[in-house]
């Protein structure tokens, strides 16, 4: 793959439908932005309306006749990721993309909806139930679902004892559990395509470290404090900071793909296929989490299991 990858090379989106979580700021519309400039038809799923407006007036301004609108989705109450599917479900019979971006970041900490640990249900039990509700409807042959992980997700471990940390909060041990149960849904999800025989393809992205708003919802002002200056003399911009998932959305790579920045640390540059830490790979959780994940939100996936958990 090429080192310089922008998202000048977009392919023709025309007659495509893509759906992008938290796309009322940063990577999220920077992507929604970027697939309606190169033709998609965009679904903004956004927690705050007036926001959402906003995020409809910019991306009108750069892609002039463009059809975008967006839906109320709260990825912390599985009522609104229900209500969200019914909606999408009734106005549209095929989505080419579905991109799981939004996400909090190391929060004070807050129960949801639920009641569900906040950085765990928003980052990965939302999407899960999300994709699992809209599966049916993602283009059989071209359609695509990415989700965005993090490099966070390097230092996360799935305490299956205490996943709503319930026990004990910490903000940053929640944050990477909640960004490497991203790419264990995604690892699985793909194998399950595959093995069910369908062209539907799981990949996944990070954007390394961009200057975006998700930053701002740190706990503690010397630490936001931090984040602001780093973001300003460290940070790629947030446009960088959304090519890989760009490029995990409508570049040729196969399911099961990771994609991250190329520079050093993957922190910046153009996008690459990157590799995640083995966790990420390990069967036996992935289908421990998919299993406890469907119980916690009550959405099945139509789908087979995969050979290895059939036997």
């Amino acid at each position: 793959m090429s080192s310089d990858w922008t998202a000048e090379q977009i392919p023709d989106q025309s007659g495509r439908l893509a759906i992008v979580t938290g796309a009322n700021s940063g990577i999220g519309l920077i992507a929604a932005k970027q697939l309606a400039r190169h033709g998609a038809q965009v679904v903004l799923a956004v927690r705050n309306p007036r926001k959402g407006e906003e995020a409809l007036r910019e991306i009108a301004a750069a892609a002039p006749g463009a059809t975008v609108t967006q839906s109320a989705l709260d990825l912390s109450d599985l009522d609104s990721v229900r209500a969200f599917a019914e909606r999408i479900r009734g106005e549209h019979e095929t989505i080419d993309l579905l991109i799981n971006n939004a996400g909090v970041m190391a929060p004070p900490k807050r129960l949801a909806a639920g009641p569900f640990e906040l950085q765990f249900v928003t980052n990965h039990l939302g999407h899960f139930a999300l994709t699992g509700l809209l599966l049916d409807r993602v283009e059989p042959i071209a359609g695509r679902v990415v989700t965005l992980s993090s490099t966070a997700h390097r230092w996360g471990t799935i305490d299956f004892d205490d996943l709503q940390s319930e026990r004990r909060y910490r903000r940053w041990r929640s944050y990477g559990q909640s960004k490497l149960a991203n790419l264990l849904f995604t690892f699985e999800l793909d194998r399950r395509l595959r093995a069910a025989g369908s062209d539907v393809r799981a990949t996944a992205a990070h954007p390394g470290y961009a200057a975006t708003n998700l930053q701002s919802a740190v706990a503690g002002a010397a630490e936001r404090a931090i984040t602001n200056v780093a973001n300003r003399l460290i940070a790629q911009s947030a446009e960088q900071g959304a090519e890989p998932t760009l490029y995990a959305a409508v570049a040729d790579v196969p399911g099961g793909t990771f994609v991250g920045p190329s520079g050093f640390g993957e922190q910046r540059g153009h996008p690459k296929v990157v590799q995640a830490k083995a966790t990420a790979h390990d069967t036996a959780v992935a289908r421990r989490l998919w299993e406890v994940s469907e119980q916690l939100t009550g959405v099945t996936y139509a789908l087979p299991a995969p050979a290895a958990s059939a036997a």
